[in-house]
């Protein structure tokens, strides 16, 4: 049987890729979760990366104002002049970069500047070096574009970041892109400026490969050290970082979508050309209100800020309190990610994390993410991004679920 005779006999065939791509396990999580409460189960839902806060007064006025003014048409693909600026001035004022208009594009999300990324620098069969735990996306983004994730573990004992040495031994003729996310999800963990120096000085040594900093949790840190990048820590790299951040988490923008990409010129141009062929401009109301996000009063984040440190410092120490989880404490995002293994070993129905977190789902309607969709077998990630009261229903179910 020949290609056309197998297309007429199955029409719907799908394209190859798709077949080692899996569907958002957070959202799925998060889709089962609304689906027992619509059922009339009582569930809580501890899957989504979003904030549960509003979005800033004043930045849906701006999108209001947008909207009176008439800024609902078309915009350049790549962004309006002012978003772009804004942009900029965000670089500067808080990561000290020097970017140029064509040095910058926005984007429907952090999320779609990443896919844009990956279409515009990888060849089938190119390898992408990611530190595990990782968030969900990253490698069947990878798949997705026909390259190979090339996955670098860190485990708790070594704080959930990888080193110098474990992404050198990596590195190969096919490497082209390593993806850094710090504070990190799903664990929260934070790079310091000198674990970056060593990671720089490796990526000095191989100027084949690019760095994509998903930067997307930068304003939502507490560690008590300032943000910092890679490229605040080896300069010499700025013609292999491209640095991607969004306003859906510091804003609490998350239906917004706006992203952003920096990186040199020819990368931004061939961005803007895949942008301009598939999506086109990201929302022009949201754009509206992303340039209020960026221009105005930062203060509106502190007060976010201080509330994920204390449902942190309570879910933490609860979790720290079980029998058989080892959680350490996270330097940023709004995610625990304990380790439950020594539940599971001692367990008679669950073998692994993604049977552990059908029976909280079950037993308790509690909803987690299985640390397997991370790339960490043995762990959960939490979501604290809701109310400290239902984060306390939450753990006295999940321990009386476990008889703790």
């Amino acid at each position: 049987m020949n290609a056309l005779d197998d297309l007429a006999r199955n029409p719907h065939r799908l394209a190859r890729r798709l077949a080692a791509v899996k569907p958002s396990p957070t959202i799925a999580v998060s889709n089962r979760a609304r689906e027992l409460r619509a059922a009339g189960h009582d569930v809580i839902g501890l899957g989504a990366g979003e904030p549960d806060f509003d979005t800033p007064d004043h930045i849906k006025e701006a999108a209001i104002e947008a909207i009176r003014a008439g800024a609902t048409k078309y915009t350049a693909a790549d962004g309006t002049p002012e978003l772009k600026a804004a942009i900029a001035a965000k670089l500067k004022r808080d990561n000290d970069f020097e970017y140029s208009a064509a040095e910058i594009i926005a984007s429907s999300g952090a999320k779609h500047s990443i896919f844009n990324v990956l279409l515009a620098l990888l060849n089938p069969l190119d390898e992408v070096i990611i530190p595990a735990p990782y968030w969900v996306s990253y490698p069947d983004m990878v798949r997705l574009v026909d390259a190979v994730p090339i996955i670098v573990t860190a485990g708790l004992e070594q704080g959930f970041k990888v080193t110098a040495e474990q992404i050198e031994r990596a590195i190969t003729a096919k490497t082209r892109l390593l993806i850094l996310n710090s504070p990190n999800n799903p664990s929260g963990a934070c790079y310091s400026a000198q674990e970056l120096i060593e990671i720089g000085d490796v990526l000095v040594r191989h100027p084949q490969v690019i760095v994509l900093s998903d930067d997307i949790y930068e304003h939502v840190l507490w560690s008590g050290e300032p943000f910092v990048n890679v490229l605040n820590a080896c300069p010499q790299l700025r013609d292999q970082v491209i640095v991607v951040n969004g306003v859906s988490k510091a804003y609490a923008m998350t239906g917004w979508r706006i992203g952003y990409a920096a990186a040199p010129e020819p990368i931004v141009a061939a961005l803007r050309k895949i942008q301009s062929q598939s999506t086109s401009n990201p929302c022009s109301v949201s754009q509206a209100a992303a340039v209020a996000a960026l221009n105005g009063d930062q203060g509106c984040i502190a007060p976010m800020l201080d509330a994920f440190r204390q449902r942190h410092d309570v879910v933490v120490g609860r979790l720290n309190e079980f029998d058989g989880v080892r959680c350490l404490d996270s330097a940023g995002t709004f995610y625990a990610f304990p380790d439950v293994s020594g539940i599971i070993a001692r367990s008679d129905n669950c073998r692994d994390d993604i049977q552990f977190a059908e029976h909280l789902l079950e037993s308790a309607g509690v909803a987690l993410v299985p640390g397997s969709a991370f790339g960490a077998p043995g762990y959960m990630r939490i979501s604290f991004a809701t109310s400290l009261d239902l984060l306390d229903s939450a753990l006295t179910r999940i321990g009386k679920a476990l008889n703790i």
